[in-house]
């Protein structure tokens, strides 16, 4: 009979168990692996700030689950559960629908903890979801659509004044993606950015307060410089739809309130009879299975351990579900198989990250012994370098293709830490009299050659002949192709390291002992003629031109190496990178063909199963 194994949640911890699990149960291996979540999607919790604030289209922090899970040995199923029998080892959800299994791992995840705090919960914007982020981008463009109308002053004043109660990461940075979205809201609607007031409020003395003080004040010079104002060690009491109340600070009028105070463990959580400690978080063995149930194994937020020599619980970050997921998939293919025993949960930690906007960050990353800071560009790049490790992980290619098309090369206004020197601007149409150019020169170039190929196949005038008593006959060479090159000073010279590698690998594969040429070397003179009016056709017409112009790259620089390329061969070199971007999109065949081969590709199970493809 099939081991069940159910991951409930399709969070950070619950769909990278699952992908571990797959990876040690293939199809046929009797055991079936369910994964159930309320949603198709997993959603990048960590980036919906950006979302919120518009630096990146809402479709960028969603991953289909059934794309992640294609080809493998992972059921997803969209359900509700509202209960768990653990004496029945039965799932029952609120469509009474049960699902029966062997083991069982809970990653259901958080949710916004409010701490009774009156009116919170009902008028504050939460930021815990997908669609909280989507809700609070309407919001947000809204008050300045509503604001930029209204004539009454204070009316005005509270629909532009938005305050983040929370100074965590998750409430520095999205405090941090307003301070950069307020130039381009205020440039948009025709408002004074003087109008606009940003505040963010915690009741702890500081700001960040897990990183070293050096990077708190790093962090607090760029909420200054956003003209964010800072509001620590006061009690927020209260929220009410039009503000929200500081202690003995008083209220402070805002129509727009986010809640980033703090969270708990999901409602189902809160239910389940198993021991609990802190904020709804269920109490783990060393190997991560619940102390009352050893079936039942948790991952992600939801897990209450304190690892030897520790004092504190394993924190609800996203490092610690890519270090648990593993060693519980580890740990029930032991239980399982029998094999081996099951591990001991010991965490590393390598630091945390946070980006105040979309150029900025402070970073304190490495080792347990030894931590280093960041700030600036190296933060946001290994911040940018860790979400793309995740999502190669969980998508492969296809999601760290369409990170990076987000993040760095469709980005909005600058928003990205290089600038909008990677972003697309320019219509593709541009590069079409370049590319049909290029495409002719190289044509011309093979078609005046093959003449003298098909008259003498062995004829070799494309590599320069084996140098002899400290001569060499590559101008002689040169002059009989017709090249630009009379003499070795007009070429482009050529490192010494270079030359002597080329030169080792000519004499192995194309000159003879006598000084003449073996067959190979005919072989790749007539490949790199026929080269030369392949893709110049290829470019002419637009024909894969990406391929093409990588060729035409690769081609050029094999002249450079063996030292008879003339100086304008760097014209076609540096032409040919600017072609590969896709400069056959536009009044070329690649416009009708690739939609085309894109679909044929997706559908290959090797394809699919691997991510190999871009949406």
């Amino acid at each position: 009979m099939n081991k069940k194994i159910i991951v409930l949640g399709g969070g950070y911890g619950g769909v990278l168990t699952a992908k571990k699990l797959a990876k040690k149960f293939k199809k046929g291996s009797g055991v079936e692996i369910t994964l159930i979540d309320r949603k198709p999607y997993h959603t990048l919790l960590t980036e919906l700030h950006e979302v919120a604030a518009a630096r990146v289209e809402e479709d960028s922090i969603k991953v289909d689950l059934k794309k992640i899970f294609a080809g493998r040995n992972v059921n997803v199923v969209l359900d509700d559960i509202a209960n768990i029998d653990f004496n029945d080892n039965t799932l029952h959800s609120k469509h009474n629908k049960s699902y029966n299994y062997d083991y069982l791992v809970i990653g259901t995840g958080c949710k916004p903890s409010y701490f009774g705090i009156p009116g919170a919960e009902e008028h504050a914007f939460s930021l815990w979801s997908y669609e909280d982020a989507v809700a609070l981008r309407e919001q947000i463009r809204n008050m300045f659509i509503r604001a930029v109308k209204e004539t009454d002053p204070v009316v005005r004043k509270r629909m532009l004044t938005f305050v983040v109660v929370g100074a965590g990461f998750t409430g520095i940075e999205m405090i941090g993606e307003l301070g950069e979205y307020k130039e381009q809201l205020c440039k948009e609607f025709y408002l004074d950015k003087s109008e606009v007031r940003l505040v963010v409020a915690d009741m702890a003395p500081k700001i960040l307060p897990i990183l070293p003080d050096k990077l708190i004040q790093k962090a607090k010079q760029r909420l200054d410089k956003l003209g964010i104002e800072v509001i620590t060690g006061t009690q927020i009491t209260g929220v009410s739809p039009t503000s929200v109340s500081l202690g003995e600070s008083g209220d402070l009028e805002a129509n727009t309130v986010i809640w980033t105070a703090g969270v708990e463990g999901s409602d189902l959580v809160g239910e389940l009879d198993l021991e609990q400690k802190g904020r709804k978080r269920i109490v783990t063995n060393e190997h991560l299975q619940s102390i009352d149930h050893k079936n039942v194994y948790v991952v992600g937020d939801n897990i209450f351990y304190i690892p030897e020599g520790e004092e504190r619980p394993v924190p609800q970050m996203v490092e610690n579900a890519e270090n648990a997921a593993p060693l519980i998939a580890n740990n029930i293919h032991a239980v399982i198989t029998g094999q081996a025993q099951q591990k001991p949960y010991k965490p590393v930690f390598h630091g945390t990250m946070v980006c105040i906007g979309g150029r900025y960050g402070v970073a304190n990353i490495g080792t347990p012994k030894k931590m280093f800071m960041f700030t600036g560009f190296m933060a946001m790049f290994f911040k940018h370098f860790i979400n793309l490790f995740y999502l190669f992980q969980v998508c492969g290619f296809n999601k760290c293709y369409s990170y990076m098309l987000h993040e760095f090369f469709h980005v909005p206004n600058r928003r990205s830490f290089v600038g909008g020197h990677l972003s697309k601007r320019s219509p593709n149409f541009w590069l079409v009299p370049l590319r049909i150019f290029v495409g002719a020169m190289w044509l011309k170039e093979g078609l005046a050659k093959l003449p003298k190929i098909m008259e003498d196949p062995g004829k070799i005038f494309l590599i320069p002949a084996k140098v002899v008593d400290g001569t060499s006959a590559a101008t002689e060479a040169v002059a009989a192709a017709g090249e630009a090159v009379k003499t070795a000073v007009e070429a482009l010279p050529v490192p010494d390291f270079i030359s002597s590698m080329v030169k080792g690998t000519m004499d192995m594969f194309f000159y003879t002992s006598d000084g003449g040429f073996t067959a190979l070397a005919s072989i790749f003179q007539a490949a790199m003629v026929c080269g030369e009016i392949i893709f110049g056709l290829m470019l002419i017409v637009g024909l894969f031109t990406s391929v093409a112009s990588i060729g035409t790259v690769a081609m050029g620089m094999m002249i450079w190496t063996s030292g008879m390329a003339p100086y304008e061969m760097l014209w076609y070199l540096f032409a040919g990178v600017a072609l590969i971007g896709g400069s056959g999109s536009t009044l070329g065949m690649d416009y009708y063909l690739y939609p085309h081969l894109k679909r044929i590709w997706r559908k290959i199970p090797f394809i699919k199963k691997w991510y190999l493809y871009a949406d």
